[in-house]
């Protein structure tokens, strides 16, 4: 009986050692200069915990900038690919460019699960799931809530066009707005304007500068919302023009709870990051699935009346 045991413990010892059970993973991210991808990172790295406990590897893998996205992300698959990883992690936001890339990681055995962009294309990429936000959907919540709250023209704001992802967001937000009554007209800066406060604010200054019937300005992400606010306050209109976000940060929550900014769509980044690997790993190691496709992390709005309960989050690092 002791040498059956004893064998035992030697054949689970050298199947992990020999990386049977053990599964590695990729997960592919946003610029290293876009702060909201830290908490997607945390909960990556709170994910990654289970996952190295169970004899598993994480990699994240992230753009240095957007400067060149499509060609960047190709790239980063194809470094998943070379490292003969189990399975990749990986939003879509250009599909041109992401989808034949995943398709043949696909093809060669690894395992395509799907987060915070591109939830319409998990079938052609033959994905376990998506864990985000429906863009779409969020920009319709964004869009009614304006309106709603008064906002007879709203400027939609997307600092990168043509991804996927800001352009659906913009798309709800007209419908949403048009819905409730609103006009909502779109505003596609040059992409190097990307994380640039000053740039931006000077072009959303223009806009409300040249039309002052537009009382609303909803941007497609916190440090957006910065510039937005900055803007309205350099022309002395913040009794006029209210200002909403997709996203939240400190100072998008400081203005929200002082009064100088209305709203923000929190699409819960941290769960996004969290349930990705997570439920990744568990299936190539465990072979377990969740049934629900996809797994909706937002729309959850943020204002004057939940303030609290969001800021208590931050706190923790996970809002």
């Amino acid at each position: 009986m002791k040498l059956m045991k004893a064998l035992a413990v030697f054949a689970t010892a050298t199947v992990m050692a020999t990386g049977v059970w053990a599964q590695s993973i990729a997960v592919i991210g946003g610029s290293i200069e876009d702060g909201f991808w830290n908490l997607i990172k945390k909960g990556v790295d709170d994910a990654t915990a289970m996952v190295e406990a169970n004899g598993g590897s994480v990699n994240y893998l992230r753009t240095q900038n957007y400067d060149n996205f499509g060609p960047d992300l190709v790239n980063l698959v194809n470094q998943a690919v070379a490292q003969d990883v189990d399975g990749i992690a990986s939003p879509v936001w250009v599909p041109e460019s992401q989808v034949p890339a995943l398709q043949a990681a696909r093809e060669k055995g690894i395992v395509i699960t799907m987060y915070n962009a591109g939830s319409d294309l998990q079938e052609e990429l033959g994905a376990l799931n998506y864990f985000g936000s429906d863009e779409y959907i969020a920009g319709v919540a964004g869009g009614k809530y304006m309106a709603e709250h008064g906002a007879k023209k709203v400027l939609c704001h997307i600092q990168i066009p043509g991804a996927i992802n800001l352009e659906a967001r913009c798309q709800g937000v007209a419908d949403g707005g048009s819905g409730a009554g609103a006009e909502v007209v779109i505003l596609r800066v040059p992409a190097n304007l990307d994380g640039d406060v000053t740039g931006t604010a000077e072009a959303i200054k223009a806009e409300l500068v040249g039309d002052d019937s537009i009382n609303a300005v909803i941007t497609l992400a916190a440090w957006a919302s910065d510039a937005a606010t900055n803007a309205v306050a350099q022309i002395g209109a913040g009794d006029r023009v209210m200002v909403g976000t997709f996203d939240l940060s400190p100072a998008v929550l400081d203005r929200i709870s002082a009064g100088t900014q209305t709203m923000a769509i929190d699409q819960q980044p941290y769960l996004q990051g969290f349930l990705a690997v997570s439920t990744l790993f568990a299936h190539l190691a465990f072979g377990t699935e969740i049934v629900t496709e996809p797994v909706l992390t937002g729309p959850a709005i943020v204002d004057a009346s939940n303030i609290e309960s969001a800021l208590a989050g931050v706190a923790l690092g996970a809002r």
